[in-house]
């Protein structure tokens, strides 16, 4: 029994049937590797295989009979710029075996553009499935892509760096196939138009797959009616321009007797003839008597020179340094919070002498090492928990809050090529040892670009403290969709004098504090100025009474 024989028995067989979708049209195409028989039904064949293809694989122990009991029927669903060609009804891969076309993935939710940092498998070299492919450099970090699947890479379309520009979702990055000998057929492939374009014909795809059910359309291009009588798809006008061709003859393949692309291409392939394009001359234009001309014409103005510029020395030169992706997603997003967030902003002075305290005590008597920033963490934390208004976002599509049951604080991480927040969650839930080790882990990871998207997507409060940088106070801007960030400086030793108290005889002298400026930027749709004030209370009083830290 035939192996196209055996699987078309396999898929009418009344025990199985409820595990094989069945498609509008069936063309099976079946390979081996490794025991594994895929039959591919190339719904879009005349687009290159590379819109919705739909696999039914079959895992066999029993050789060619494909029993029912030895097999296993999966249904697989490939991204959408993933096409599987062969050399057999595909105009545009006559002369290559069966290959897949690898597109660059996206690797974390809000990832759209990304580049290749480098390439972990070299062309002709054998991977399998959850080998790392390449390292993918995305607008937060650089992560690996993983294959899926065993396979040979048979060609890298887009090199370490494509070049300098950012490579979008779904772009063909590689060719993969599963025999050896198949990745020297693959020596001088080059990336089409309609690979880079996520399938040239992705028009012509949806009217042939949206076609009602019972019509199905012809198989081969033939060429029917008057020139003209036929509408060309916009990559099937230019191809057919492009050769000199006029293929408004032809009778399409696609929905309504549209011709496709690759209509034209099976057309030219199979000496379908079709007239040369007509080319449009331009008619001579009739004299006119010069006399005539002197009439009608209007007076001739005469045209203004220019006025010379004079020339400006300027002093001193300068270079231009092109943004990195990180850099560009950050200016992106916090131009749109300042165009479209409405902030208020509320400050604070705090004193920091009873922290500065506890944390010596800490380190004295248990050994135990804690920064102020950890302490500014968890006091925060607290204070989300008791005015939980302030732990929120904002939703512009339904126009409501949407307050938050967790407390994850984000901590804004300054690393070499921009900005970076990695996230605490649960941090009301965690003490100051675990909040201080969990901080400390997630940016040595985040400044070696090896965090999860999952460790900096989300979030629902943020805090930057520059003041171990030396800065006394800031204002941050609000990230969304976050509704708030708290901005912390430095402490300050300052003068602060003492409450006069009518009636003494002696006033308290002035004393010395360390004053720590904490600045709440806020979006007003979510948090108005007075729960800002009560957020704000609640830290301070956090801050004044750190052994509340320890509960």
């Amino acid at each position: 029994m035939t192996r196209i024989a055996a699987l078309k028995r396999l898929a009418t067989n009344q025990s199985n049937r409820f595990l094989l979708p069945q498609p509008r049209r069936t063309c099976i195409i079946l390979s081996q590797r490794a025991g594994i028989y895929v039959a591919t039904d190339p719904i879009h064949n005349n687009n290159n295989n590379n819109i919705n293809n739909k696999y039914y694989s079959s895992s066999c122990t029993s050789g060619l009979s494909l029993s029912p009991k030895a097999c296993c029927i999966q249904y697989r669903e490939f991204h959408a710029s993933i096409g599987v060609n062969s050399n057999k009804d595909d105009a545009n891969s006559n002369n290559y075996p069966l290959h897949t076309v690898l597109p660059f993935p996206a690797l974390s939710p809000t990832m759209e553009i990304g580049t290749i940092a480098k390439w972990e498998v070299s062309e002709g070299e054998e991977f399998s499935a959850g080998s790392v492919l390449c390292s993918i450099e995305t607008d937060k970090a650089t992560m690996d892509f993983e294959a899926q699947d065993d396979g040979i890479i048979a060609k890298i379309l887009r090199d370490v760096g494509s070049n300098g520009t950012d490579l979008q979702i779904g772009t063909p990055i590689a060719i993969v196939v599963e025999e050896m000998e198949d990745v020297a057929a693959f020596a001088d492939y080059v990336a089409t138009n309609d690979d880079d374009d996520d399938g040239g014909d992705s028009d012509s795809s949806k009217d042939s797959s949206s076609a009602a059910a019972g019509l199905e359309p012809s198989s081969t291009p033939v060429v029917g009616g008057e020139t003209g009588t036929s509408f060309l798809l916009p990559s099937a006008r230019f191809l057919a321009e492009s050769k000199g061709l006029d293929a408004t003859g032809l009778t399409g393949t696609a929905k309504g007797g549209r011709v496709t692309k690759g209509d034209v291409l099976e057309a030219i392939n199979n000496g379908t003839p079709m007239p040369a394009l007509a080319v449009a001359t331009k008619e001579k234009a009739p004299e006119v008597s010069s006399t005539t001309v002197a009439a009608s014409a209007a007076p001739v103005k005469i045209p203004l020179e220019d006025l010379p510029l004079p020339v400006v020395d300027t002093y001193g030169t300068y270079e231009d340094v092109p943004n990195n992706k990180m850099r560009k997603i950050v200016a992106k997003r916090l131009t749109f919070s300042k165009q479209e967030v409405p902030c208020c902003y509320t400050s604070m002075e705090v004193e920091l002498d009873a922290v500065l305290k506890l944390r010596k005590k800490l380190f004295a008597d248990h050994d135990v090492k804690v920064s102020v920033n950890d302490m500014v963490v968890r006091c925060s934390a607290l204070a989300l928990r008791d005015v939980p208004e302030v732990n929120g976002s904002y939703d512009s599509k339904t126009d409501t809050v949407r307050l938050s049951d967790s407390i994850d604080i984000s901590i804004a991480v300054a690393i070499p090529n921009g900005l970076i927040t990695p996230i605490v969650q649960d941090t009301d839930k965690l003490g100051l040892s675990e909040i201080s080790d969990k901080v400390r882990e997630l940016a040595g990871r985040a400044r070696e670009g090896k965090l999860s998207p999952e460790e900096y997507s989300g979030g629902t409060f943020c805090i930057s403290n520059l003041g171990m940088f030396g800065i006394d106070e800031f204002t941050a801007i609000v990230n969304p969709p976050q509704a708030a960030i708290l901005a912390v400086g430095g402490g300050v030793r300052r003068i602060v004098p003492t409450p006069y108290v009518d009636g003494a005889d002696e006033q308290q002298k002035p004393t010395i504090k360390t004053i720590m400026t904490a600045r709440l930027s806020s979006d007003r749709r979510v948090v108005d100025e007075a729960t800002a004030a009560l957020f704000l209370s609640a830290f301070k009083h956090y801050i004044n009474k750190p052994e509340l830290l320890l509960l």
